[in-house]
């Protein structure tokens, strides 16, 4: 029945700002601009795939949320601190060890790294990795040379 997540929104206390943020520094393609409601949405990948909202909204009214991007498991080990840095963007992994690594859910396996937009909402990039789960709770998040080591332990 469900197949996947198709969109997501966001308030946000400046449109304009945000939607430099999501087309200029993340690369989002803008499909829609609503001036009366003050709104902007976006693709996600390949257009129709996934959106994302944004509502103009007072200050006081945003509650800030989390959501991750998928991303390929490859350009986030390589590149995506890279990307994040160039475009002047802090970022930390799940541990928030002001290590500016992507680390290894284990349960999963998938490996993500983590920052924000201009209004604070929690982004991540995420990737899924090949590898059996491993939910051992003592190596629950762990670095991907650590991944490495015990993805085919028994």
């Amino acid at each position: 029945m469900i197949k996947g997540l198709y969109e997501t929104h966001l308030f946000v206390e400046d449109l304009e700002r945000s939607i430099k943020f999501y087309t200029e520094i993340l690369g989002l393609k803008q499909c829609r601009f609503g001036i009366e409601r003050r709104t902007a949405f976006f693709w996600i990948g390949i257009d129709k795939q996934a959106m994302l909202g944004l509502w103009e909204k007072p200050k006081q009214e945003i509650d800030i949320r989390h959501f991750a991007f998928e991303c390929d498991s490859d350009w986030i080990l390589n590149s995506s601190v890279d990307f994040l840095r160039s475009r002047g963007i802090k970022c930390w992994n799940f541990l928030n060890d002001d290590k500016e690594i992507p680390m290894v859910f284990c349960w999963m396996p998938s490996i993500s790294i983590y920052f924000n937009d201009p209004d604070g909402h929690e982004l991540e990039f995420i990737g899924k990795l090949p590898g059996p789960s491993r939910s051992n709770e003592e190596q629950r998040v762990v670095s991907y040379e650590d991944w490495l080591k015990i993805r085919d332990e028994p």
